[in-house]
């Protein structure tokens, strides 16, 4: 089927449209979702919404205008960008929260000595936002990766980043400070 008649047929309705739209451009919207978002199931979430986007708004789209790819394409921009809002909404929320908590009601991690406690604990206020969070979670309430990305709506593969580049950087700053006190 033509692009052009794939296209106007949508528009009227056509399910058999909607099924040919899908099985051509599917795999594309879903690469670009993923590629910008950096989270395979979550670009899965992404393709399913603008298709089901598209098809409630399909009297929106005019195939004098341009083509039914493009206008999915599109879509798919506008739905990556909801998907960083969400994101950035949620992390907002999981700060707030954290930073609500009282923090001495948590265990402290385990540490030689009482410098060595406040040391960490000074070089933990230091790291940045999401580094510092994805620890906290970690040392503190004792949670997997997992557990951590399903809890900050971050993608496993952000949280395992964060996880290293955050201990990389305290192992670093403790052995400065200890190397100074010696």
């Amino acid at each position: 089927m033509p692009d052009g008649d794939l296209g106007e047929g949508f528009t009227k309705g056509d399910e058999a449209c909607l099924s040919e739209a899908y099985r051509r451009w599917g795999p594309l919207v879903h690469s670009v979702a993923a590629r910008r978002l950096g989270d395979p199931e979550e670009a899965k979430d992404v393709t399913q919404q603008v298709f089901v986007g598209a098809w409630k708004n399909r009297g929106t789209f005019d195939p004098r205008r341009g083509s039914l790819k493009t206008w999915l394409v599109g879509i798919t921009h506008k739905k990556v960008t909801d998907a960083f809002d969400r994101r950035s909404r949620h992390l907002r929320d999981v700060d707030a929260v954290t930073t609500a908590a009282d923090r001495s009601a948590r265990p402290a991690p385990v540490t030689d000595t009482p410098l060595d406690h406040m040391a960490l604990t000074k070089e933990m206020e230091g790291l940045p936002d999401q580094q510092r969070l994805v620890l906290e979670l970690a040392f503190y309430e004792d949670l997997s990766q997992t557990q951590i990305a399903e809890r900050t709506g971050l993608p496993l593969g952000t949280v395992k980043s964060h996880t290293r580049r955050g201990l990389m950087r305290l192992k670093k700053r403790l052995e400065a400070d200890r190397e100074a006190h010696r």
